[in-house]
């Protein structure tokens, strides 16, 4: 069997039988076809460990537009991507490379990046709130923090899905998972006057005003983009005089560490980010442990 063609049945699969979703699916589609650009449309039954090794070294010195090569986790991802393709084939009895065989590079544990309460505050006051702009980038940020939301989740949020009365709404997030969304009263209190302000019916909760496409076919407004929100969360770290580098995921990572200070336990912030596994909640601890600090304090110095 070609390449090509498994490669359309294994994504049919994810959609179909998985029930995955359509940016899963385009990921996957992304990444396998690395593997076709590098090899062509080639059989399955040709790919061995040495053409993966060969493919590995073409993906390692393989820049993109912002950087000379690719990181070793986006590489991963490649790789995750033909495991679960190889897996597929084995399931059809398909004769193909042992999917246990593909082995993940190592990769350096990421450094969590939160904001304290100063860093917060100033962030928060760097917005102009006198004008409709100002007020939706307000409850962006008010929101991102209050909630712990990826950008994704964020921005596909409808008007209609989120109960300010009640302060909790449902999100469906990676995999496929809902969890609940729990917001504070300031995040309430910033979304409510936003949307006060807005005189369009379009369903999205934050929508762009800016760019050549602000507008759709029906006179609404489009829905503000992932990119989008990751530019202004920028911008206003900017202007807050934050010198560390401040992404909508480092307002997710500021939410989970404010938990944790604060005496949250665990598994209660794991449900909240929407983990998987506890050991990616994991992360924070390090840095959150109040424990840590007693001891020190009580024996350090004396």
């Amino acid at each position: 069997m070609k390449f090509s063609k498994a490669k359309t049945d294994y994504l049919e699969y994810l959609e179909i039988e998985q029930n995955r979703s359509q940016k899963t699916i385009a990921n996957y589609d992304h990444y396998l076809t690395r593997l076709e650009d590098f090899a062509g449309d080639i059989e399955i039954k040709e790919i061995d460990n040495e053409l993966i090794r060969k493919w590995r070294l073409w993906l390692n010195r393989l820049g993109t537009n912002n950087k000379d090569e690719l990181s070793k986790v986006t590489q991963n991802y490649h790789l995750i991507a033909l495991r679960s393709f190889l897996k597929f084939l084995t399931k059809r009895n398909i004769d193909a490379l042992a999917p246990e065989k593909i082995e993940l590079a190592r990769t350096k544990r990421p450094q969590v990046t939160f904001l304290n309460e100063d860093e917060l505050k100033r962030l928060f006051s760097a917005v102009n709130t006198k004008n409709e702009i100002g007020l939706r980038d307000r409850a962006i940020l008010e929101l991102l923090f209050s909630s712990g939301l990826r950008v994704s989740e964020l921005v596909s949020l409808n008007v209609d899905q989120v109960n300010l009365s009640r302060r909790e709404f449902m999100v469906r997030g990676k995999g496929q998972k809902d969890r609940p969304i729990f917001i504070s009263h300031q995040a309430v209190q910033w979304i409510s006057e936003y949307l006060n302000i807005r005189k369009d019916n379009t369903k999205a909760l934050f929508i762009r005003y800016n760019g050549t496409k602000k507008v759709d076919l029906t006179g609404n407004y489009h829905r503000l983009t992932a990119r989008s929100v990751q530019r202004l969360v920028s911008k206003y770290a900017l202007l807050a005089g934050i010198t560390k580098h401040v992404s909508p995921h480092t307002l997710r990572h500021s939410f989970a560490t404010d938990l944790l200070m604060n005496g949250a336990d665990l598994r209660s912030v794991q449900a909240m980010l929407g983990h998987s596994n506890i050991a990616t909640t994991q992360i924070y601890t390090h840095v959150t442990d109040p424990h840590l600090k007693a001891v020190f304090d009580k024996f350090h110095g004396h």
